[in-house]
């Protein structure tokens, strides 16, 4: 009788083939559709996808009763992915908007189910369908913040009598490298054609929304004056706002305050700009001065541009350059963008 192991074990060896078979399978379905909902370089651009964080996350703003006084309170509530939050509390306001420059109070807090809570030293929290309530330790409810969403002054700026306007919403050819999204938004990593010496630039950008990113891997880019100098771009909306941070001047000056709205949010910065002037031997001889509004609100007034951004496209000069608005592998949108000319 012939024996029976080759064929037991050409049995067993297919099994175990199979088993490896549906495992390899298996994981590479795991990683295919893995749940990104913790990647830090997850980036959203619509608002109907960003979820429940960012419906919780924004700008909230009310009166609350205190000793029997009422205050005007703004609250900014940043998402912080996985459910996590912190908030930044302002007496008078929020910034911009009647903060009277008293040091903001900070905490942590957490979403639970479709509701945020926000934790004090003095009490809580509690956010619900777009109202902040706060509540006393004693269980007193104090008062009732709104959410807004602000609207810079500045928003739709036409262009005015001889400007150049790099982009309004058409096409991406007055950039080098241009290019427009599905919905002929202009992305980040573009350099203008035109080449300029003192302007006036008015510019509108949407951060994306990116929860689980930190510091300079949150919706970061940044408009670069003449190629040269840079206005941080950045989603920095709760934090302290420094000098690489939205607004800020990189490596040389922090903005006067913190102007960033938060992301999927419209903003803008209008800057007067002038061209730092060199002598006959290419010697400067006057730095390059500007002055900034993030938002509508100027948060760097003639300010003294005493070297190039260290990752600039170009070296100081007496030569134009461009507009460039940086690509640092995040992504960012802009639209409504124009340059008028200065005279010397």
């Amino acid at each position: 009788m012939r024996s029976q192991r080759p064929l037991l074990k050409r049995a067993i060896c297919g099994r175990l083939s199979l088993v490896v078979l549906i495992l390899t399978v298996l994981t590479t379905s795991e990683e295919l559709f893995a749940d990104d909902s913790q990647d830090p370089n997850k980036a959203y651009l619509n608002v109907a996808e960003a979820g429940t964080e960012y419906a919780i996350q924004g700008e909230y703003s009310g009166v609350i009763q205190a000793g029997g006084v009422e205050t005007k309170v703004g609250v900014q509530v940043i998402a912080e992915g996985s459910g996590k939050l912190a908030w930044v509390a302002y007496s008078g306001g929020l910034p911009g908007d009647g903060w009277d420059n008293y040091p903001p109070v900070r905490g942590t807090g957490e979403i639970r189910g479709d509701m945020g809570v926000l934790q004090g030293e003095k009490g809580t929290a509690e956010i619900r369908n777009g109202r902040l309530t706060i509540i006393t330790a004693e269980n007193v409810r104090v008062g009732e913040l709104a959410r807004i969403t602000r609207v810079s002054p500045t928003m739709g700026s036409p262009a005015p009598a001889g400007a150049v306007v790099l982009f309004d919403g058409s096409t991406a050819d007055k950039f080098d490298n241009g290019k427009l999204d599905e919905n002929k938004l202009l992305m980040q990593g573009v350099t203008s054609k035109d080449k300029f010496q003192s302007f006036e630039l008015h510019l509108e950008f949407m951060l994306s929304f990116m929860p689980n990113a930190r510091g300079q891997g949150r919706s970061n880019s940044g408009c670069y004056m003449q190629g040269r100098y840079e206005t941080q771009i950045l989603d920095s909306f709760g934090l302290t706002g420094e000098q690489n941070e939205c607004g800020g001047v990189y490596s040389i000056a922090k903005p006067k305050l913190n102007m960033c709205f938060p992301p999927l949010t419209w903003q803008t910065y209008d800057v007067e700009f002038h061209a730092a002037k060199f002598d006959a031997t290419g010697k400067k001889t006057t730095d390059a001065w500007m002055t900034v509004k993030l938002n509508g609100v100027v948060i760097h007034e003639k300010l003294a541009l005493t070297h190039a951004t260290t990752a600039a496209p170009l070296s100081e000069g007496p030569e134009p350059g461009p507009v460039y608005l940086q690509d640092h592998g995040n992504p960012v949108r802009f639209r409504n963008i124009w340059v008028k000319p200065l005279a010397e």
